[in-house]
Order: structure tokens, then C-alpha cells, then sequence
């Protein structure tokens, strides 16, 4: 089984390029993040006709976020149901060849201190009471997404330039690393645990060519699936050329 997980910040301005990956990788599932738009206006003819299932939950111009699969999905879940009045479209899930697939789009937080900041950590504790209600560490389970969150300074081209940021602030690694310590493991830290590979560049300062990039985007599993995964890669290619999202698709491929 082959996962992707990819925010491609805009599925209208990426389409072109997701349907080339669909094409060149052939995934059994793709999670994608940021979708900036409602069902209504989701490209589910072309996917359908890359031959796979698209399960949406989307949100005008912000967020929004998809499962797409080559199996039909079923009990699919949109949002934390915790009976919250959140509008922001960050959560979907579903059953998919016999594994919950969670696919999370976690806020940036913006500026440490401010109200952005409060939500992403609030938002963070949600998700973990999310695991704690609705799942159990020993079942097969993928948290695939963007984290906004560097699980530490190996994930980090220049720390010295994030240190204190909402990507990296002590609070935001914490948390994260709560998620994961419910019974999750990070599977592309587990085939490449010297790091110092990345999956985020910013438009800004050249910062793909310079690689000053940041592992962001992550494949958790639980241990039943975790000792099966085989590789773990992220696709640069995605991030060269004309209008690329500045994410690049991290896959992974369990047996």
C-alpha cells in the first residue's frame, strides 16, 4: 500500500500537477491539505477519472481536505464531532482497506502569544482527545497531513531562524509530540532518522533552491502498520517548475 500526503495549497491551481502524481506514483491513498474550496467546486470528474474515490471536506478560500482512494471508503467523518462551533474544514476520515485513514490540516498559529496561536494549541489538544475517544493505539491507524509543526531542530535547514517560531516553539513540539506518544509512530523519522530532509520551502528568499526548508508534513502510524512500512520519501520534483505548492508530497509504503 502506497500513502501520499500533500498539501497542495489550492487543488484548482495544483490539479495539473496532482493528477501527474496520481498518474506517476499510482497511491493507493492521497491526503490532501488545504484545499481552498467547497465540494461544490472540487474536480471530483477528474479524479474519478484517474481512477479513484474522492472523499471531501472543504471550506471557501482557507483549508479544506480530502481522502482520495483507489477502494471505496466508508464510515467517513468530517470534523472532531465534539459538539465544538468550529467552521474551519481541517479533519476527515475514513475506513479504507481495512485501516482509518485521518487526514489533518493543523493550524499555523501565526504569531506565538496571539489568537491564532491559542486556537493551533487548543486545536492540537482537541485532536489528541480525538485519538483517546474515537481510536486505539492497537488498531491499524494513518494520521497523515501538515502538522505546521517541526518535531525538532533535524527537521530544521537553519534552526537558528525558526527558534521561538510557531513551527518550532517549544509549546507547539510538545504538543505534537503528545499526538505521537499516544501511540503513533513517524515513519519517514524511522527510515531517515539522521533528518536534515524537508518538505516545506517558503516562496520567499529562494528558499527551495537554497534548501532552507522544514519537514512539516507528516505518515503517523500505529505500530501494527509502522513495522510494515518499507520506504519513505518526499517527491522534490513537485517543488520545481511553474506554480508548485510549497509543500512537496511525502509518501510512504507499508506492506
Amino acid at each position: 500500500m502506497k500513502i501520499i500526503t500533500w498539501n497542495v495549497n489550492s487543488i484548482r491551481s495544483r490539479l495539473e500537477r496532482l493528477l501527474r502524481v496520481l498518474d506517476r506514483h499510482r497511491p493507493d491513498i492521497v491526503c490532501l491539505q488545504e484545499l481552498k474550496t467547497l465540494e461544490d467546486k472540487f474536480p471530483f470528474d477528474e479524479i474519478g477519472s484517474a481512477g479513484y474515490h474522492a472523499t471531501v471536506f472543504g471550506q471557501k478560500t482557507y483549508n479544506g481536505v480530502a481522502v482520495l482512494s483507489k477502494s471505496e471508503p466508508s464510515d467517513i467523518r468530517h470534523g472532531f464531532d465534539d459538539a465544538s462551533d468550529d467552521p474551519q474544514a481541517r479533519l476527515i476520515s475514513a475506513q479504507i482497506d481495512g485501516a482509518r485513514v485521518i487526514c489533518a490540516y493543523f493550524p499555523n498559529g501565526d504569531t506565538v502569544g496571539s489568537e491564532k496561536w491559542t486556537y493551533k494549541l487548543e486545536w492540537m489538544k482537541r485532536f489528541h482527545a480525538l485519538l483517546e475517544r474515537d481510536c486505539y493505539p492497537s488498531q491499524p491507524l494513518l494520521v497523515c497531513g501538515d502538522t505546521n509543526v517541526a518535531l525538532d531542530d533535524s527537521d530544521v535547514a537553519n534552526p537558528q531562524n525558526w527558534a521561538g517560531s510557531v513551527l518550532c516553539a517549544r509549546e507547539a513540539r510538545k504538543a505534537l509530540a503528545d499526538i505521537l506518544d499516544w501511540g503513533l509512530n513517524d515513519v519517514f523519522r524511522q527510515k531517515h532518522p539522521e533528518g536534515r530532509l524537508y518538505s516545506w520551502w517558503d516562496y520567499r528568499q529562494l528558499a527551495f533552491p537554497k534548501n532552507d526548508g522544514l519537514r512539516i508534513d507528516h505518515i503517523l502510524a500505529t505500530d501494527v502498520l509502522a513495522k510494515k512500512c518499507v520506504s519513505a520519501v518526499i517527491d522534490r520534483d513537485e517543488r520545481k517548475g511553474q506554480q508548485p505548492s510549497d509543500h512537496a508530497p511525502v509518501i510512504a509504503v507499508f506492506e
